[in-house]
C-alpha cells in the first residue's frame, strides 16, 4: 500500500514536469536559422493613423499641404501625433490638404508616400516635393502565458516576434513554446498560422516579422492543463506527498 501510493505521486509529480525539449527555444537554430533576412512592409490597413510630412526646398510653398500643426505647436508628442494624423477610412482612403481624396488601397507607406510625391510634382504643385509616411499606431495583442499579458503599442517598421514576446516579459514556464497561435487580418482576409519557437525554422516564414494588429496567443503546455486547479507549484506537490506519505504510515501500522 505504502510503496503504491509512493509510485503513484512520483508519477503525478514527473507528469506535472516540463521537458526540457518542451522549454528550450530555437533548439535547431545552428542549421534552421541560417538564412537571409527578408523585411516586409504591410500594405496599409483601415483605421491605421499615419502621419504625412510634405516638404519642399522652400518650406512656406509645402505648408498648405500638410496638416501637423496642432493649435499653434508643432506635434511633438505621440498621443497629439496620433489625433493630428490621418485615420484610413474603411474604404481605405484618406483626405489630404489641398489634393483632397487619396487612396491607400494595396500600398504600403513607402508607395503612398512616392504616390503622393508624383502627384504633387506631376499636377504642378511642387516641383520637388518630398514625402514622408509613418505608421503611428502600429500594436499587437499578446495573450496567455506570457509574464505580462495585454496589447503593446511600437513604432519599429520591423518588429519581430520574438521582440514582440521580449515585451510581453516573455513565455513563462508554462507557456507552450511549440505552438504559438498568430491571428493575422490582411486586406480583409484573416490568416491563423501556429509557430514553433523550439525551431529556428520559424525565422525563414512569413510570420518571423509581427504585422500590426497580430493576435499572438500563447497556450498553457500540457503540465500547466493536467495541472490545472489542482496543485499550483512544486511545494504544493511536496506537502500533499508529506500528507499522503504521513496518513500511509498511520494506516500501515
Amino acid at each position: 500500500m505504502k510503496f503504491k501510493t509512493l509510485g503513484l505521486l512520483c508519477l503525478f509529480i514527473l507528469a506535472s514536469c516540463a521537458s526540457k525539449k518542451e522549454v528550450l527555444y530555437l533548439q535547431d537554430i545552428d542549421t534552421k536559422g541560417v538564412g537571409e533576412v527578408v523585411y516586409q512592409s504591410p500594405n496599409i490597413q483601415p483605421n491605421d493613423i499615419l502621419k504625412i510630412t510634405i516638404q519642399s526646398l522652400e518650406p512656406e510653398a509645402a505648408l498648405p499641404y500638410n496638416k501637423s500643426i496642432v493649435q499653434g505647436v508643432q506635434a511633438q508628442n505621440l498621443d497629439i501625433m496620433k489625433l493630428d494624423g490621418y485615420v484610413v477610412n474603411l474604404d481605405r482612403t484618406i483626405v489630404l490638404p489641398v489634393l483632397g481624396q487619396i487612396s491607400t488601397q494595396n500600398k504600403t507607406t513607402q508607395e503612398l508616400a512616392s504616390f503622393i510625391s508624383n502627384k504633387l510634382i506631376t499636377e504642378g504643385h511642387l516641383s520637388d516635393a518630398r514625402v514622408n509616411v509613418r505608421l503611428i499606431n502600429a500594436k499587437v495583442t499578446i495573450l496567455g502565458e506570457v509574464n505580462h499579458p495585454g496589447t503593446i503599442n511600437y513604432t519599429e517598421p520591423n518588429m519581430t516576434l520574438l521582440q514582440a514576446l521580449g515585451y510581453a516579459g516573455d513565455l513563462t514556464i508554462n507557456g507552450k513554446r511549440d505552438d504559438i497561435l498568430i491571428t493575422r487580418e490582411v486586406d480583409g482576409v484573416r490568416k491563423i498560422s501556429h509557430v514553433d519557437l523550439t525551431s529556428a525554422e520559424f525565422m525563414n516564414s512569413e510570420f518571423y516579422f509581427i504585422k500590426p494588429n497580430d493576435h499572438i496567443i500563447v497556450n498553457p503546455n500540457n503540465p500547466k492543463v493536467k495541472s490545472a486547479g489542482f496543485v499550483k507549484d512544486i511545494g504544493t506537490v511536496l506537502t500533499i506527498a508529506s500528507l499522503a506519505l504521513s496518513i500511509t504510515i498511520l494506516l500501515t501500522r
